[in-house]
């Protein structure tokens, strides 16, 4: 394709699987992680563990998530800013997102009693579950500042197209995690709070390890410019995008934290079967991340070059590799799903309610997949405006669909539910893709 080419080489079928193949076997580890801290409490044969373990991750996430625009907006900055050949403020880049994720971590470690209390008062889940979700969080909080810190320096990484570095770091973090899983539950029997311990140390050696990636950041004068780093014009331009991002990842984590809480609301065993269940979808997301870190790269570059050819190669070409990648995991996930299953738990009760709602595992890859590449397209064009559009209306459809189908079908109508909003994600997002090309054609 004319245009179709940056400074650091042409845009092709082999540079989009460099960048996405490690990033898939990287994030290949946080779901196999997610399935082995629910496979090991699964070990002592009782729902609540499972759920506990579930509910407290989710809350957690939905937390420290609202800082994920951390990730995503240092991604598609740095992308740009190396696309125009501005080396200090690629650094700057990673300074201003150090410094937030320090202070937003040390915010919620102070007011954990309160985040807790929300959350609880949020969630109808039995006195057990409540009792050994509290006990979960309440170490995995101390944990704040370095998960934080690390979406930062992943943004930053993803944006230089450093995959090596992301695939030995999330290497590093999910490997010592599950180690840790295995020895702290099954050796010493300390049951969920030795999942949250593991979790709690091999987040702060992740970070530390992605500071020492980073060293050659701190090896100019960049790094501490305090000038530079509290420009008024790139702050505000970073704030705007951010700010976009953070309203978009709080309505989708509003999402999937409506979805656990109304699982807890069916019982028990219904909650434990979901939350194995939605380890199938943190799989194909994390897969898919990889071909979406691709889009971000290379959108990003090419929009901060100012190349409209660039752009929609690397858009195409990343979607298409998405799309391969999807349609595998549906099937693999039809024919694999019950020995999956199988494996992340003992209790046949959760197995066989877990077995009912495999077809809409199967589904939800291919018909999601334009949602989650069209956010990896979105935000390597910093278009955080049309992705905080895109999620309001889409929330809400969500939330309507289910108020409908969930009285009349249940855990069906629940999943049902699910699979619509993750299309109208991606329909919202794709109405707005022609805009974003024409961007690379405007002036700097």
């Amino acid at each position: 394709m004319s245009g179709a080419t940056l400074d650091n080489g042409p845009i092709t079928d082999k540079r989009v699987l460099k960048i996405a193949l490690p990033i898939v076997l990287s994030n290949a580890t946080v779901p196999i992680l997610g399935a082995v801290d629910t496979g090991v409490v699964g070990q002592m044969g009782l729902a609540a563990p499972i759920g506990a373990v579930g509910l407290g991750a989710i809350i957690l996430a939905f937390v420290y998530w609202i800082f994920g625009f951390l990730r995503m907006g240092t991604a598609g900055l740095t992308a740009q800013a190396l696309g125009a050949k501005e080396d200090r403020e690629v650094t700057a880049l990673l300074i201003r997102g150090l410094m937030i994720a320090g202070v937003a971590g040390l915010v919620y470690i102070i007011l954990q009693i309160p985040i807790f209390w929300l959350a609880f008062q949020a969630s109808p889940a039995s006195e057990e579950v409540e009792s050994l979700t509290q006990a979960y969080m309440e170490i995995r909080i101390w944990g704040a500042p370095a998960t934080i810190g690390a979406y930062v320096i992943t943004g930053w990484l993803v944006a230089a197209e450093r995959i090596k570095e992301i695939l030995i770091l999330q290497l590093w973090i999910n490997g010592l995690n599950m180690a840790l899983d295995v020895w702290f539950v099954l050796g010493l029997g300390w049951g969920v709070e030795g999942v949250a311990i593991a979790t709690l140390i091999a987040e702060w050696s992740g970070l530390a390890l992605g500071l020492w990636m980073c060293r050659g950041a701190f090896c100019g004068t960049a790094w501490r410019d305090s000038r530079l780093i509290f420009e008024a014009r790139r702050l505000k331009k970073m704030a705007s995008v951010n700010s976009d991002i953070m309203i978009r990842s709080i309505l989708l984590e509003i999402g999937f934290t409506y979805f656990i809480f109304r699982s807890s609301g069916f019982d028990d065993v219904t909650l434990a079967a979901n939350q194995i269940l939605i380890q199938f979808l943190f799989i194909t997301a994390y897969a898919m991340d990889g071909f979406a870190f691709a889009a971000e790269a290379l959108v990003g570059n090419a929009l901060g070059a100012r190349n409209r050819g660039a752009l929609r190669q690397g858009a195409i070409i990343s979607f298409k590799w998405g799309m391969i990648c999807v349609v595998i995991l549906a099937a693999a996930f039809w024919f694999g799903g019950v020995a999956i299953i199988n494996i992340m738990t003992t209790s046949e009760e959760v197995r066989t309610v877990a077995y009912g709602f495999l077809i809409w595992i199967a589904l939800t890859p291919p018909l999601g997949c334009p949602s989650w590449m069209l956010d990896g397209i979105f935000i390597g064009a910093t278009r955080a405006r049309d992705m905080r559009n895109a999620m309001l209306i889409s929330l809400p459809i969500f939330l309507i669909v289910a108020q409908f189908l969930v009285p009349a079908f249940g855990n069906h109508g629940l999943w049902a539910s699910m699979l619509i909003f993750f299309m109208a994600r991606g329909v919202t997002l794709g109405l707005r893709y022609p805009s974003l090309e024409a961007e690379a054609d405007s002036p700097r």
